[in-house]
């Protein structure tokens, strides 16, 4: 059978039996079809990103173009404008050939092959469709999760999800017109083999090329193409630090299950030696938790052996018990020796403080009732210019707790009891260790109105102790018990107001708060785990100025307060909050801490407060601590953001405690070129190169009292659409007088991989609202290269 058209006639069809037949039948029919409306594509729920497997079994072939013959269910031979669909597979070229009992295609002459957003083109491709196995010869090739491209001598398409490139370049950076152009970075390969189902690329015998430069000779190399993980040799990073010199690490992923993962990080310190560092990470339905470990052999700084060990654990165990699930929490830190934060201040942040937790916790819940068993020790890394009182080990505490919401008369009640067994050196302490036992019961009966609130309150404390040596009354126990009543209140005003052109509803609330605690001498006790509350609006209206339960503020005052705010009339987001609050003391506090002199004064200190966000792009956060007396503030933090769009933030904060600190931190991520005019965004992946923009980053933390710089992180970005370079100076404060320099430069090649420093992470770590240059917020459809 033979047919054939004019140009003006395009045949379409589904290749079924009887298709050929249907065409000559329908030839008319499709004339008069050239001449309608073209059709117009809509938005559809139905479309779908993947085709199951059986369903694309089901799925016919259309077959396109301006002479069609053949033979039913043997052959089909297109030519002129051909074309073939099945599902997410197009071909295109100037002759197609179709055999249908093979199901293969053979295409000539400007092929063009879209598979899923993957476009191939090239001089012949012969390709089963179905199973999708076949060649492509000379195609020039483009990728669409990371928009790749290149050219080789061959592709072989073993699957739908895998192939082989053959003699292959590839790279991201997008052409530019113009016959001498050459792309910033391009890899070269003896192949490179594409597996869309694991979402990597592994090439061989390879080099990469930047700016014309051969960098990096790769006998083997396993690349993404996305952010899925693979197991593998990740990029090595290189760095220069004053204390270790320069530092090369090779990590190694192994990617266990979806569930869990581990990292090696051998790195090498030209000044020390090597540090051999592991990280295990994973994640259950009833638990999760990591573990991070770093070696050291023979640290030719100390002339020592140097270690560090870091674990988290949070879950349930036991679930499936009469008595339900137990809680499990682990946080253990563990050094070597006292030096170790100092000499290794970039490892995990909890092994680079001078308190390192060891702490482990059963819990257990029912309903109102609670209970933990917890046991805490610390190690104390001491240094001799600056010598730290060490905390109290917790060996052991058990703590159980009752509270219950819905009693008659709407009546609420809790119920804590705690019993806890304090060691600690007494030589560094000066005082005796014990084991105090604490329990205390309040009860309570809230009214509560959208106008006003009234929540009387009852507490009693009672503790006992049991010392390990005498006090200096020659006491070996002690017991307190302190009852204390309480009683809150405010109201609630709104009215409709307008403020520079906009509508807000204002509210007025106004606050009152009394207490009364009476005197019980506390002089003779020991301090366990008891400090003053900080000043501030969250806690000016609590009964006990004490955090801890060694000391009960002795307390006869009421605090007067308000605050006023304003909501945005449309959609009730808080554009304005101001407040103001004092105490009235209506007698002297003697119970103080140890060392502490008792409070007489009738008035505290006035407790001013502001927040502001007026609009999205800016923010405003404060609050004064003044005393009337002296007329001048005694604390005071002052912080603010500017936001006006991607990649711009600039953020400030100001903190004064009066007599002791006074700090003033800076973070900022701005386009230089903003400077001369430009004011674009970041390049993305479609803007060329030689476009590119510049980034100034950074955080410096200045102690104003000291007039020096404590620690900074600052650097430059530069993006240039296809590839991204950082390079960040850090300065870290070790001691009084020594600081950790390092210096952090990092190449990335969009779509590829990075190379140098993890400059990115220290960034994201240490800038408020830092912004990768390459974030992407899904990955592309293939209906956007759907031709």
């Amino acid at each position: 059978m033979h047919d054939s058209t004019s140009k003006a006639f395009r045949a379409r069809f589904a290749l079924t039996p009887v298709a050929l037949l249907a065409l000559a039948v329908l030839q008319p029919q499709l004339a008069r079809a050239q001449d309608a409306a073209p059709m117009v594509l809509r938005p559809s729920a139905q479309l779908r990103e993947d085709i199951p497997g059986a369903q694309a079994r089901e799925l016919p072939i259309f077959l396109e173009g301006e002479h069609v013959f053949g033979r039913p269910d043997l052959e089909t031979v297109v030519e002129g404008g051909a074309q073939l669909r099945r599902g997410d597979t197009l071909i295109r070229a100037d002759r197609l050939e179709y055999y249908q009992p093979d199901d293969l295609a053979r295409a000539r002459g400007n092929v063009h092959l879209n598979r899923a957003g993957n476009v191939f083109e090239g001089p012949l491709l012969e390709l089963k469709v179905e199973s999708f196995e076949g060649f492509f010869t000379q195609p020039h090739y483009r990728f669409l999760r990371n928009d790749a491209y290149g050219q080789a001598d061959r592709v072989d398409f073993i699957d739908d999800k895998r192939a082989i490139i053959r003699n292959a370049t590839y790279t991201t950076c997008q052409a530019r017109p113009g016959p001498s152009w050459m792309p910033d970075w391009i890899l070269r390969a003896a192949s490179i083999r594409i597996d869309n189902e694991e979402e990597t690329g592994q090439a061989t015998n390879a080099v990469l090329s930047f700016k014309g430069l051969p960098i990096l000779p790769i006998p083997g190399l396993s690349f993404p193409l996305s952010d899925k993980r693979k197991s593998g040799v990740l990029p090595p990073t290189i760095g220069l630090d004053n204390l270790n010199g320069v530092e090369l690490t090779l990590p190694y992923y192994w990617n266990i299950a979806p569930n869990r993962d581990a990292t090696l990080y051998p790195t090498l310190m030209t000044r020390r030696g090597v540090d051999l560092g592991a990280e295990f990470r994973y994640l259950e339905s009833a638990y999760n938790g990591q573990v991070r470990a770093n070696y050291m052999p023979g640290d030719s700084l100390r002339h020592r052996d140097r270690w560090g060990f870091a674990a988290r654990h949070d879950g349930a165990i036991f679930s499936g018990s009469p008595l339900g699930p137990l809680g499990l929490n682990l946080n253990l830190n563990r050094v070597s020796d006292d030096n170790y934060w100092r000499d290794f201040s970039r490892t995990t942040a909890s092994l680079t403080q001078r308190l390192l937790a060891n702490d482990g916790a059963l819990s257990w819940a029912r309903g109102d009732l609670s209970v933990m068993a917890r046991a805490l020790k610390w190690q104390v890394l001491q240094d001799v210019d600056a010598p730290i009182v060490p905390p109290y080990d917790r060996l052991p505490q058990v703590v159980a707790r009752y509270a219950r919401d819905r009693l008659p008369l709407g009546l609420e009640t809790l119920l804590e009891a705690d019993s806890t067994r304090f060691e600690a050196p007494r030589r560094l302490t000066g005082q005796p260790n014990a084991h105090r036992t604490f329990a205390f019961a309040q009860i309570s009966r809230p009214w509560q109105t959208p106008g006003w609130f009234v929540t009387p309150k009852l507490q009693l404390h009672a503790t006992r102790y049991q010392f390990d040596a005498p006090l200096a009354n020659g006491a070996t126990s002690a017991a307190r018990a302190v009852p204390t009543a309480s009683l809150d209140s405010g109201l609630v005003f709104e009215r409709d107001a307008s403020f520079f052109g906009r509508s807000f509803r204002q509210t007025l609330e106004p606050r009152a708060f009394y207490v009364y605690t009476p005197f019980r001498e506390q002089s003779l006790l020991p301090n366990y785990d008891t400090a003053l509350k900080d000043f501030n609006f969250a806690t000016i209206y609590t009964e006990n100025e004490f955090v801890g339960n060694d000391r009960i503020s002795d307390t006869h005052l009421l605090t007067l307060g308000a605050s006023t705010r304003l909501l945005d009339a449309q959609t009730g987001a808080e554009a304005a909050r101001f407040g103001v609050a004092q105490r009235l003391r209506f007698k002297d506090q003697r119970v103080v801490l140890p060392g502490g002199t008792p409070v007489s004064e009738r008035l505290s200190d006035l407790l001013f407060g502001a927040t502001i966000n007026w609009t999205p792009q800016w923010s405003l956060d404060s609050t004064v601590q003044y005393n009337p007396k002296t007329g001048r503030s005694e604390r005071s933090t002052l912080g603010g953001r500017y936001n006006p769009g991607n990649y711009r933030v600039v953020s400030a904060a100001y903190r004064l405690q009066r007599g002791m600190s006074e700090q003033l931190d800076l973070g900022w991520q701005w386009p230089l070129n903003d400077l001369w005019g430009d004011r674009g965004q970041n390049l993305g992946p479609g803007r060329g190169e030689g476009e590119g923009r510049w980034y100034s980053v950074g955080r410096l933390n200045l102690s104003l009292k000291d007039r020096r710089v404590v620690d900074t992180i600052v650097g430059l970005e530069y993006d240039a659409g296809c590839w991204l370079g950082r390079i960040v100076f850090e300065r870290l404060q070790s001691s009084t007088n020594t600081a950790n320099k390092r210096i952090l430069f990092q190449l990335e090649f969009v779509g590829f991989t990075r190379l140098g420093t993890n400059a990115l992470q220290r960034l994201k770590e240490n800038i408020p609202r830092y912004q990768y240059l390459r974030e992407e917020v899904r990955p592309p459809s293939r209906f956007t290269n759907y031709d």
